[in-house]
């Protein structure tokens, strides 16, 4: 079964927030640290991974993550401190 995960990156607690997707969080984590992503992540220094959800079907994730990519600052703020009130990054834990 494959995993799809839609993730929210921040460069600080209240900083800059992206919203992505993806099929191997960990290998993309280290893309968006080594600055390997050209782009939004590498311009403003975000790389800190602050939130993620996990299904199994690749239409719902790139929904969701329009989804959430329209959401208000606010609503994606209460989203990460819901799970991770410090805003952690989870990558730390993995070892």
């Amino acid at each position: 079964m494959n995993l799809y995960y839609t993730y929210i990156l921040a460069g600080k607690k209240d900083g800059v927030l992206y919203v992505g997707v993806t099929n191997n969080l960990e290998l993309r984590a280290a893309q968006h640290k080594s600055k390997e992503v050209e782009g939004f992540t590498k311009k403003y220094f975000v790389h800190r991974l602050v939130y993620y959800e996990t299904t199994n079907d690749v239409n719902s994730a790139i929904a969701r993550e329009k989804c959430l990519k329209r959401w208000k600052r606010e609503w994606k703020i209460r989203l990460i401190e819901k799970e991770n009130p410090e805003w952690e990054d989870l990558t730390l834990d993995w070892g």
